[in-house]
């Protein structure tokens, strides 16, 4: 099943260890334009590698990484490790604070069809073709990609929190969060981590793009002929948390269409024979909105807010041809109903359009609303868990942007090679 190998890692210099917190980035799919423009203030912050800015972006970053390689900014671990990843946060509202405790590897990237590693949601081509490219010319990957394993009796917990008593860093990150990293080079406890997986399917909680563009790249690299038996083109970067006795937290990822659109009594008409339409007030007034009814969403046109409660008489017509587990999710109906059936929006242009966007902040949807940058947006409600595993399990995708793992991991605090010359090792060992 899932085929683990620790991490010679890059990391940051002592020296600017120390200053991490200035140092790591979001995820290059949820950092915004102006935390983008900030970071890239700091020469030495990893988005210029994670998001590096211009045309030529890639080859900036290949020049980039050899420069702060050769300067001693960046320094390889003479022997791999497992990076032991806590996060520590706040919902809003609780006073309790909560700890996601998972573990930084490399694992094999193995093509969706092998079943190995699962993943629930589609992708968008344009965001796999930048990561493939990236990926291509740096050789490096900035930041991991979030998988879950389950594994029931806790195995691997006591082993993380005994690393945990000597961390690496500690920092605060750009959402709040305290990150805590500890490092585990022990080959005996690292073998432990390495058979517990090895019988486990893995799912893929956050990264579609980044893993994909690591399929893409190993195959691209098949022919690529080398000593060792451990290819450094076959591995990907990711943080794996336990589903079981874990904190999982997943919020809703909003809509937002900026498209041509009809008159609104018109678009109202079209909408009000798939749903029933129940004026809001304000906009503001849907973010306390709890959405406890399935196939229930928040409307926000131009200064007014509206709740759509889908009508269940209409729902023999709901993309007929998916099987009753992807039918009945809330994104699904949505996706079929309002931008395939009334806006005429294909799935397959879906994936590739450019009129619908994903926005996580309510605050900003109502902003570009009534800016009327967008045309309007809808709200949704978060996806739980043994939804997401349901899917995975029966093999279909949700759309894009179906779920919204939080908190985020961050990029910058290690770095991965597939560069065969420095991925080199006696892997051997750990599995003795």
């Amino acid at each position: 099943m899932a085929e683990l190998l620790p991490v010679k890692a890059w990391r940051y210099s002592n020296e600017l260890g120390e200053q991490l917190e200035k140092l790591t980035a979001p995820l290059f799919d949820v950092v915004s334009t102006k935390q983008r423009e900030l970071l890239y203030q700091n020469p030495l912050n990893s988005i210029h590698l994670a998001v590096p800015e211009g045309e030529n972006g890639a080859l900036q970053a290949k020049y980039l990484l050899e420069k702060w390689k050769s300067s001693g900014i960046l320094k390889q671990d003479s022997v791999p490790g497992i990076y032991v990843y806590y996060q520590y946060f706040r919902l809003p509202g609780e006073k309790g604070e909560q700890c996601r405790k998972g573990f930084i590897a490399q694992i094999k990237a193995t093509p969706w069809e092998e079943n190995k590693i699962l993943r629930h949601e589609n992708t968008l081509e344009s965001a796999v073709h930048d990561r493939v490219d990236l990926l291509r010319a740096t050789e490096i990957q900035a930041s991991p990609t979030h998988g879950l394993y389950e594994d029931v009796n806790q195995e691997l917990a006591p082993w993380m929190d005994q690393a945990m008593e000597q961390p690496l860093y500690e920092l605060e990150d750009y959402q709040g969060i305290r990150e805590v990293m500890a490092r585990i080079t022990d080959p005996i406890i690292i073998s432990k981590f390495l058979n517990t997986l090895s019988d486990k399917k893995v799912i893929l909680a956050d990264g579609h793009h980044r893993l994909e563009a690591a399929i893409h790249y190993r195959k691209e690299q098949e022919a690529q002929q080398v000593s060792s038996p451990w290819k450094a083109s076959d591995y990907h970067l990711m943080y794996l948390t336990n589903v079981v006795g874990n904190h999982l937290e997943i919020l809703p990822t909003h809509r937002l269409y900026y498209g041509e659109l009809l008159a609104k009594e018109v678009f109202f008409g079209a909408l009000e024979s798939w749903f029933e339409i129940r004026p809001m007030g304000e906009a503001a007034e849907l973010a306390a909105y709890t959405f406890q009814k399935k196939h229930t969403f928040g409307l926000i046109w131009e200064d007014a807010a509206y709740i759509i409660k889908f009508r269940q008489e209409n729902f023999d017509q709901v993309a007929p041809a998916l099987p009753e587990v992807l039918r009945q999710l809330d994104l699904v109906l949505l996706h079929d109903v309002l931008f395939d059936k009334l806006l005429g929006i294909s799935p397959g242009q879906q994936r590739s359009t450019t009129v619908l966007a994903y926005e996580r902040n309510f605050s900003k949807c109502v902003q570009e609303v009534q800016s009327k940058k967008a045309k309007f947006a809808i709200i949704t409600r978060e996806i739980d868990l043994g939804q997401v595993m349901e899917v995975c399990n029966s093999g279909q995708l949700m759309p894009q942007k179906s779920t919204y793992f939080y908190p985020k991991a961050v990029g910058g605090m290690l770095f991965a090679t597939v560069n065969q010359e420095e991925f080199d090792y006696d892997y051997a060992q750990f599995f003795s």
